[in-house]
């Protein structure tokens, strides 16, 4: 599996949001700024998680945006999968469809591995969690 830009970027901006103070509006230029990444690409992000509600935009000269929710509510993975589409390492996985030689395929065990290993990651690490790293306690 190989995370694009479009979800690191999307993890980037979620968590450039979580370190705002609660309450207080975040402007995607000042988002772009601090992390390097054009203005135009985190606009395109930023759609996906407004339309999926994870942020919501404020109208307005103190206008921007914010989550909304908690960080410790949001997990690495369901921003992954909101950005990237699926996680699993392959298609067979990934569309629930039996495929013909899966009763003969002895690689399956491995990839069925490898897709539980990350989503136990994923799905365990909330923003939250990435925030302390940043700044250890």
């Amino acid at each position: 599996m190989r995370i694009s830009t479009k979800g690191r970027y999307s993890i980037l901006l979620m968590l450039d949001m979580a370190k705002q103070p609660a309450g207080e509006p975040v402007k995607i230029k000042d988002i772009s700024a601090r992390s390097g990444v054009s203005m135009k690409y985190m606009e395109q992000i930023v759609a996906v998680l407004n339309k999926a509600g994870f942020v919501r935009s404020v109208r307005g000269a103190q206008g921007g945006y914010l989550l909304t929710r908690k960080p410790e509510e949001y997990t690495v993975g369901e921003i992954l999968r909101l950005s990237e589409g699926s996680l699993a390492p392959v298609a067979c996985l990934d569309t629930g469809e039996s495929c013909d030689r899966r009763d003969k395929c002895v690689t399956i065990r491995l990839y069925e591995e490898i897709n539980n290993a990350v989503n136990s990651v994923v799905d365990r690490i909330t923003l939250a969690e990435m925030m302390t790293w940043e700044n250890p306690v």
